[in-house]
């Protein structure tokens, strides 16, 4: 580190991520809907760095050169030693200062880095992983980049933000050649724990006995993990997104987070309820229309007793819980048969896996309806032309009703005929859109078969397996994937491995009721929040302290009984839904990953800050002023609950345990947007969870720190405790004598935590 002081209160922030102008899964969506706030918080000095694909980087940044002088020095450095490099803005909403390397330009040296690598940090590398031998080399740039950017730039903290383990590799080498940043790590979802869930075990109830090593050898990913865990417990802050994934890291990394910083989205509000309800509306027609083609010749149901259901993400069969999901559906279609029931589930699994074409059947669905529809439309004009001129001859003397046959001529009911005979269908609707390029071995295709959903006419419940991608240019189910959710009535997501799931979360900002699990991330995130998650459209199926049937069983059950309900009921629920979406918005949990910030900057430059006193929770930067530590405004703000609910309690970076102040991480001055109070509209009230903070600690939810590798020891819980019980009667007998006891709670309670450290 650098003698030289450097300012860590206006940081510089490198955030790196593989997914950086490159869609490849969820983290695209995590980096291009955080960036508005970041930008907000940090300006232009805010600066993403991902690895540069000529596939899609030309459509996303707009080129230009870097205003910052050492920057734009050493880019031109390594410019000189054959680095090709794309530097610019990237063009989404914030525009923010991109940085593309490209790893393709400086392979010549891959060997020379592996060697480097195993005599640093003992990681092994073989020679064939193409995904390895990418990270390398985009790991090894990122810590070039960063080493010789520090030693130009002595003025200003850097805080390098780093996610999962392709961006992570940076980081050892960062703390292996002493470069002077700062840096925090985030796993999205372990490396192990993905391969273990997707095969057959009991990985939550079985997550301490793992040998680790073991198990990533077996299969064939043991360097991965090493480079994943070297990440994890060389970072000055490691954090998950969410407390089930904080769980497993702890048992398969062996270093238990700092924190956790859940996923968010950008929420858009509108104006008036019913605006949400009408692009519901108006999305479902167009899915009625896919559905009239895709089952002619058999659509003998009514389409206005409807329900679409649907589940959609990558295809894990059993990591998204799709077994789950067509076992359930069987149930249902026999209870509703059972039960006598008139209504209808269409069920819509989006999740794209390896076709050939679409199959002649779904093509020629569309193609025949569509055929009819413009026979109809223009009978209907003639039809029109005729009534008109015989209600133009007419007058109150002696003018006469048409009949049938005075409107509809031979000629238009031939051609009615033949379009009506076209619909005529010996085969039953088909189950799959696309042909399958391994029809025969496809797990959700021979599910289907095995409980014999074949959409027959007794069937209550119709099947529609559609292995691609959404867009609106698709000539069969034509909707990009936002406007296919909003024409939904419920998503159904029953994971067994979701380390937080952007799909319930997505159905919950655009108000429509979802069923996830308590192996999720987003599903632990509403169950800790709210009070009876399943009332404000929120179904938790518990999949982590039953068995398979009885959560199959409580599975069908949630879909049942919203099979039962009117459509009152249903307008009733999206309207309780969409209210959660503030729970998600990036303005209130954005909060989080600048607590995590300022947390490495803290335990990078502890010079920086000290308290005045033992015992004292006012603190100080180095020759600054002193910084008083008020709390920050509840959020999100909801009418009647006086301001309970805030990002900590969501995030759990424990302000208390790191001697973190909330004027610290507003950055000097910093408002973080959305402070102001909205009016809340909704006449039905939203009982939220207050989150005890001594349940906190004691359940290790939160990290404390003194250090990257400290924990509690079982005195330390006492004494927490023990001072948070004392807390809580005196703030009883003050509020019985009128007296406002806040800031001594606080105090009471910091002291309790920190009194060992």
């Amino acid at each position: 580190m650098s003698d030289q002081k450097r300012d860590v209160r206006n940081p510089l922030l490198f955030e790196c991520a593989w997914e950086v102008a490159n869609k490849v899964g969820g983290i695209y969506t995590v980096i291009k809907t955080k960036v508005p706030v970041t930008v907000q918080e940090f300006g232009d000095r805010y600066c993403l760095i991902g690895p540069l694909s000529y596939k899609t980087a030309p459509m996303e940044v707009e080129a230009e050169e870097p205003s910052d002088p050492d920057v734009a020095a050493t880019l031109e450095s390594m410019r000189a030693q054959g680095v090709k490099i794309l530097y610019g803005r990237w063009l989404i909403e914030g525009a923010p200062h991109v940085l593309l390397f490209d790893t393709g330009s400086v392979y010549s040296r891959l060997d020379e880095w592996k060697g480097d690598l195993w005599n640093l940090a003992g990681i092994p590398t073989p020679p064939n992983d193409h995904e390895t031998n990418e990270t390398i080399v985009f790991g090894y740039l990122v810590a070039w980049f960063l080493g010789e950017y520090v030693a130009r730039q002595r003025h200003t903290a850097v805080i390098a933000h780093f996610h999962e383990w392709q961006a992570g590799l940076a980081i050892p080498l960062c703390r292996k050649r002493q470069i002077d940043v700062t840096t925090v790590f985030t796993t999205h979802a372990t490396l192990l724990g993905r391969y273990l869930c997707a095969g057959s075990v009991d990985f939550y109830n079985n997550l301490q006995y793992f040998d680790v090593d073991h198990e990533a050898g077996k299969r064939g990913i043991y360097h991965r993990y090493c480079i994943e865990r070297s990440s994890a417990h060389c970072a000055d802050v490691f954090t998950t997104v969410s407390h089930i994934t904080a769980y497993e890291s702890e048992h398969l990394l062996k270093r238990k987070p700092d924190g956790v910083l859940p996923n968010g989205l950008n929420v858009v509000k509108f104006q008036a309820m019913h605006e949400f309800q009408n692009l519901h509306s108006t999305a479902k027609a167009k899915i009625n229309e896919f559905v009239r083609g895709h089952f002619y010749g058999h659509y003998d149901f009514d389409i206005d007793n409807t329900l679409y259901f649907f589940t959609a993400g990558r295809y894990e069969y059993r990591n998204k819980g799709v077994d789950m999901f067509i076992e359930a559906l069987a149930r249902l279609n026999f209870r509703l048969q059972k039960a006598g029931s008139k209504t209808t589930v269409v069920a819509f699994i989006i999740m794209p896996a390896a076709t050939a074409s679409y199959t002649i059947e779904s093509l020629k669905g569309q193609a025949v309806t569509k055929q009819l529809q413009s026979t109809v439309n223009e009978i209907t004009t003639r039809i029109g032309q005729r009534l008109f001129e015989h209600a133009a001859r007419s007058n109150g003397d002696h003018g006469t009703n048409p009949l049938p046959d005075d409107l509809l001529s031979e000629e238009d009911k031939v051609t009615l005929k033949r379009r009506i005979f076209a619909l005529k269908r010996n085969a039953l609707p088909p189950i799959v859109t696309h042909n399958m390029v391994d029809d025969a071995n496809d797990p959700i295709l021979n599910q289907l078969r095995r409980v014999k959903l074949f959409n027959a006419s007794y069937d209550r419940v119709k099947i529609v397996f559609h292995p691609d991608f959404l867009n609106s240019n698709n000539p069969i189910l034509g909707l990009d994937y936002e406007e296919f959710v909003r024409g939904c009535h419920l998503g159904v997501f029953p994971s067994y491995y979701e380390p937080w799931g952007y799909t319930p979360a997505e159905c919950t900002v655009m108000g429509i009721p979802s069923v996830t699990t308590n192996l999720s991330g987003f599903g632990c995130f509403m169950q800790d929040l709210i009070d009876r998650p399943q009332d404000e459209g929120c179904y938790i199926v518990d999949r982590r302290s039953r068995s398979v049937e009885e959560s199959v069983t409580e599975l069908t059950e949630n879909m049942f009984s919203f099979c039962n309900k009117t459509r009152r009921q249903r307008i009733n629920q999206r309207n309780r839904v969409e209210r959660l979406s503030p729970l998600l918005d990036w303005k209130n949990l954005g909060i989080e990953y600048s607590k995590a910030r300022q947390l490495a900057v803290r335990r990078a430059y502890p010079d920086a800050f000290y308290g005045s006193a033992e015992g004292d929770d006012e603190f100080y930067f180095t020759g600054a002023q002193k910084i008083d530590p008020i709390s920050v405004p509840a959020s999100p703000r909801f009418r009647g609950f006086g301001g309970l609910a805030t990002p900590g309690d969501l995030g759990t970076l424990t302000e208390e345990m790191q001697r973190l102040a909330t004027s610290d991480y507003n950055g000097g001055g910093y408002q973080w947007p959305g402070g102001e109070e909205e009016e809340d509209s909704y006449p039905f009230p939203l009982v939220m969870k207050v989150r005890s903070r001594a349940s906190s600690i004691m359940s290790g939810a939160s990290t404390p720190g003194g250090g990257a590798f400290r924990s509690l020891n079982e005195h330390d819980l006492r004494k927490a405790d023990a001072a948070l019980s004392h807390v809580q009667v005196d703030a009883a007998l003050a509020e019985a004598h009128g007296v406002n006891t806040s800031e001594n709670g606080s105090n009471a309670h910091a002291n309790g935590v920190n009194g060992t450290s």
